[in-house]
């Protein structure tokens, strides 16, 4: 992956109706997190582009 992280743009990024409020849903270790919160260019592992349009292309 080229360029920083958008969580915005995440597949793992969840929004959470009890709390109102988003989340990665990806277990996250303090050191992982910690680079995540702290430094903008730092390239999540976990990140997966959430194209929300995927499952429907597979069907057709």
């Amino acid at each position: 992956m080229s360029g920083p992280v958008n969580c915005e743009s995440c597949a793992n990024y969840i929004y959470d109706e009890e709390f109102d409020e988003y989340y990665c849903s990806m277990n996250l270790d303090e050191d992982e997190f910690g680079r995540v919160a702290s430094w903008s260019l730092y390239r999540c592992p976990y990140y997966r582009f959430g194209d929300e349009y995927e499952v429907v292309r597979k069907q057709i």
